[in-house]
């Protein structure tokens, strides 16, 4: 892993960020920075496919196009959006596809990441499917193709720096949003603005920065990042290190069930004698629902059930807390393993290796220490 933020591209940021790239700019937030039930912009992990593009002079009349199978396409500027549409908040998890990447082994192609790919967010915006229905969706209208205005990491125009798309059903969520602001402020620059699309539950390539077009196609999109093995999982388990040529896949959408400690941070110290650690962080499952929590401090052999606090809405992140007994001084290894509404669970071992390492939820593992360490 890189520095903690030392670069000017991330002004603004708070300095605990590390920077695992920058041409693209990639920036992951340490787990102890995302203790708050919505993440302040500060500590918002960045993400970027390509450079980033020229800031517009007047946001407001940044243009977005609806065109393809649809029967009135649309040329919208963000203020006509925001006068026709009705405007929703939601605070939504947005993640990463290779979120836990760093975990496989062996290393995987791509990002480093940990578990700092991730963010929650309050998002404001209007429904993409209120747009699409104002468009007129033909029958044959089946898939979605995003292109923002950033040139690819060398700086070209010629092709798009990701292009990725999603099915029409996932489009029509309401949840699914055309966004102009983030945690009550106009949507930063650095994180898309003036417009993006926000798809929770699902890989964040799919969220398209500077968003211009949304082509509405009559197949599986082709463009790239749905190419490959660009954000896809075998459908059956390879052998670690292969190069997944001749596996069968499919296209990661709903990312997979998650859990992080925020508090206390990795490393903490606790004074001799305590005997009881207040513990407390976030789980998140992609399309489904964060059913439970479990720690434990004795390598699995026993788990504590958390308290779970009720979600705002849909794609929220689940808060929860937790108070861990501890027989003595020492050395603890706390885990954390969240259980979702279909019964998945969180692996102890990190499973499903592929070749350029996307849905790692292996648990998390921090530790703290009680008096001296031995």
């Amino acid at each position: 892993m890189d520095q903690p933020n030392k670069s000017p591209e991330l002004d603004g940021k708070d300095r605990g960020l590390f920077l695992l790239g920058r041409q693209p700019l990639v920036a992951e937030t340490p787990e102890e920075l995302l203790d708050e039930a919505t993440t302040p912009i500060s500590r918002f992990f960045v993400r970027n496919n390509g450079l980033m593009p020229e800031p517009p002079a007047n946001a407001e009349e940044w243009s977005l196009s609806i065109d393809g199978e649809v029967e009135r396409p649309l040329r919208l500027t963000l203020a006509e959006l925001k006068r026709r549409f009705p405007h929703k908040t939601f605070r939504m998890v947005l993640e990463c596809g290779g979120n836990g990447r760093s975990f496989f082994e062996p290393k995987a192609e791509g990002n480093p990441w940990t578990n700092g790919g991730a963010g929650c967010a309050e998002w404001t915006g209007i429904s993409l499917g209120d747009v699409l229905r104002e468009a007129g969706l033909k029958d044959s209208a089946l898939y979605t193709a995003h292109y923002g205005a950033d040139p690819d990491k060398t700086g070209s125009y010629d092709t798009p720096s990701i292009s990725r798309g999603m099915r029409i059903g996932k489009a029509l969520d309401e949840h699914t949003l055309l966004a102009f602001a983030m945690n009550g402020e106009a949507l930063p620059f650095l994180h898309g603005g003036p417009l993006r699309l926000v798809v929770p539950g699902w890989p964040g390539s799919l969220s398209q920065k500077w968003l211009t077009r949304i082509w509405i196609r009559d197949r599986e999109h082709d463009g790239p990042g749905m190419q490959g093995l660009s954000y896809r999982l075998p459908i059956h388990p390879i052998p670690p290190g292969s190069d997944g040529k001749g596996a069968e896949l499919r296209i990661l959408e709903s990312m997979p069930v998650r859990s992080i400690v925020s508090f206390p941070a990795d490393g903490s110290l606790y004074p001799s004698g305590t005997r009881r650690i207040a513990v407390r962080g976030a789980a998140w499952a992609g399309d489904d629902v964060v059913t439970r929590v479990d720690l434990s401090i004795d390598g699995g052999a026993t788990w504590v059930e958390a308290a779970l606090e009720p979600l705002r809405n849909r794609y929220d992140w689940a808060r929860w807390s937790a108070s861990l007994a501890v027989p003595g001084d020492g050395a603890y290894e706390i885990m954390a393993r969240a259980t979702d509404s279909k019964g998945n669970t969180q692996p102890l071992r990190a499973a499903g290796w592929n070749p350029n390492g996307y849905g790692c939820n292996v648990v998390h593992r921090m530790t703290v220490t009680v008096g001296t360490a031995i």
